[in-house]
């Protein structure tokens, strides 16, 4: 009798994993919603205490450096909903946060970009 073989998609590829598993079966981030711009880093907190995934240790090694959620998912190659519900984990437990942009003088007033992009979609 044989043994099931996993499936392979190539190769290098690996086997397929559902997006869903690696989010433990949610599809949907539960309490915060964080987009793809937020800029978050790691508080320094000891993770030891939570048992996270290994894809969570990935983002939370990443998150040393500033970073957003557009950038660490394609850093380690998983679907923006999946990264966004696992860092949503880490930040409820603490182990990320959300940082404030730095204060640039030099960028124009959200107001007049409107207005350019109002007279952009009248032509």
């Amino acid at each position: 009798m044989e043994t099931p073989r996993e499936r392979w998609i190539g190769q290098d590829a690996g086997p397929v994993v559902r997006p869903y598993a690696v989010t433990r079966g949610r599809t949907r981030p539960r309490g915060i919603v964080i987009d793809l711009v937020t800029i978050l880093v790691a508080t320094g907190r000891p993770a030891e205490q939570f048992s996270l995934s290994r894809e969570q240790r990935r983002l939370l090694e990443l998150c040393r450096r500033p970073s957003t959620p557009a950038d660490l998912a394609s850093e380690i190659d998983l679907p923006f909903r999946v990264v966004q519900i696992l860092l949503e984990d880490l930040f409820q437990y603490g182990l990320i946060e959300e940082t404030a942009p730095a204060e640039q003088p030099d960028r124009p007033d959200p107001r007049i970009l409107m207005r350019v992009l109002d007279e952009l979609r009248r032509l």
